[in-house]
């Protein structure tokens, strides 16, 4: 009898430990998850929801998800205009935190100045951790112009004439830096002082004044790749060197600097350098205007390299 139930006990232990190991198996088989941040004139599942579906049918049962500022598609929309960036970044760190399915780590998407967000997310909030990159059109050195808006609605077009009219009134103000999204990456290389002290998000988050923020480098350290997406004939960013973490050379806004000679680079306070030289920081360049690029190429040259 006891022979009996000793048997049957261990057979319930096998049972039961075979299937902890399955389901082990399975959660290392599974994909890795990606984050997409949408740009100003997008909202979380607007029109990069294209992306999301591409991502769905390449990978098989991988989980996508973007994140969506405020309550409802409206207030999202409008968030890639007015708003803190501080917080929203805050927002999106917390829903990351909160979401089971990317306890493990994620890959991540940024669209035009998600890119940045992104970046500042995996600096400022590294559990979980963030894997993948992928910047396509990101501002990283920030924007001096804004020749005209991405989308061709009317409200796009009023807020993008009303965020002229803010920066126009003082980019660096404190009001303004607190209200207005592209004024917290507005970089002005003829007020490079003013920039590094007033910028709430950009001079932050690459970690340009002093002392500088160890905890920027060692969590962008951990990435296993930054892939930065520069558009050839970008029409939406000025300058468009800004997406490989490229600008102008202080005091002028001719001259580009170099990224590998730039004191970002140079100086590594990012660890922009160290990610270079172990060949995770990579640049990739599309012949094209601001995210228009074809589904051969995305494919190709960031799911097929990046996300599988």
């Amino acid at each position: 009898m006891r022979r009996t139930i000793s048997i049957k006990l261990l057979l319930l232990v096998c049972f039961y430990f075979s299937l902890g190991i399955n389901g082990l198996i399975s959660k290392q088989n599974e994909p890795i998850p990606v984050v997409m941040f949408h740009g100003m004139g997008d909202t979380a599942y607007g029109s990069i929801i294209v992306i999301k579906k591409v991502l769905e049918s390449e990978i098989p049962n991988i989980y996508v998800t973007s994140i969506r500022n405020g309550n409802n598609v409206e207030e999202d929309f409008i968030s890639g205009f007015i708003g803190n960036l501080n917080d929203q970044v805050s927002s999106a760190c917390e829903i990351i935190r909160n979401d089971p399915k990317l306890q493990s780590g994620y890959n991540s998407i940024g669209f035009s100045q998600g890119g940045q967000i992104l970046r500042a997310i995996a600096q400022r909030c590294p559990n979980p951790p963030m894997r993948n990159l992928i910047s396509l059109g990101g501002q990283h050195q920030g924007v001096y112009g804004l020749p005209h808006c991405f989308g061709d609605t009317n409200q796009t077009n009023y807020l993008c004439n009303l965020v002229r009219q803010y920066i126009r009134l003082g980019a660096y103000t404190p009001a303004i830096q607190n209200m207005v999204v592209q004024a917290e990456f507005w970089h002005d290389p003829l007020k490079e002082k003013e920039y590094q002290a007033n910028s709430i998000f950009l001079a932050d988050i690459n970690n340009e004044r002093q002392p500088r923020n160890q905890s920027y480098k060692d969590n962008l350290l951990q990435l296993k790749n930054l892939v930065l997406v520069k558009f050839t004939k970008e029409t939406i960013v000025e300058p468009k060197e800004s997406e490989w973490f490229e600008f102008y050379k202080p005091g002028q806004a001719n001259e580009i600097v170099p990224l590998r000679q730039s004191p970002i680079y140079t100086e590594d306070w990012l660890g922009l350098k160290q990610l270079d030289q172990s060949g995770r920081l990579k640049l990739l360049a599309i012949d094209g205007d601001h995210l228009r690029f074809n589904m051969t190429w995305f494919r190709a040259q960031i799911v097929k390299k990046f996300l599988l």
